[in-house]
């Protein structure tokens, strides 16, 4: 059965029991972060793990004390360039009871546009699920994902 895009989950995993690409995806988004890798490719070579698999888990797992140590968030949105749009997007993150923090917006190409926001979820009144699935839910936004998370 073919998992519907609002019904995204998010689960706490043992280390031990997740599959080797992710844990190498983990320490090369570390070394990039750190300074001691100066690209992808430096990093993915350093830990032994292909690029393709980096770019595959790059923007599905995460530290888990980074997640609860700074609540932070940053999701990165495609929509329809339409009169009002940005505005319904930041109500709707703003009645979650998250606090933006950055806004960056790409000049809109063929009637579409790219839209990051940076959250501080620490006082969030709903959960990322919720909030993920309400966002989804408009009608002008045809993507959302979740870049990064933590610090």
């Amino acid at each position: 059965m073919k998992q519907n895009k609002f019904d995204q989950k998010f689960y706490l995993v043992r280390e031990d029991v997740l599959p080797e690409a992710m844990k190498k995806t983990l320490l090369a988004k570390e070394l990039i972060d750190r300074g001691k890798a100066e690209s992808v490719f430096d990093a993915v070579q350093q830990v032994d793990l292909s690029r393709s698999a980096f770019y595959k888990y790059r923007d599905t797992i995460f530290p888990f004390h980074t997640v609860v140590k700074e609540r932070l968030i940053t999701l990165f949105f495609y929509i329809e360039d339409r009169s009002g749009t940005l505005s319904k997007l930041l109500s709707v993150v703003a009645s979650g009871g998250c606090n933006i923090l950055t806004i960056h917006q790409t000049i809109p190409l063929q009637g579409r546009a790219n839209v990051t926001l940076s959250l501080n979820i620490a006082e969030m009144e709903i959960s990322i699920e919720v909030l993920l699935e309400r966002l989804r839910s408009l009608e002008f936004v045809e993507k959302v994902e979740v870049l990064s998370s933590g610090a």
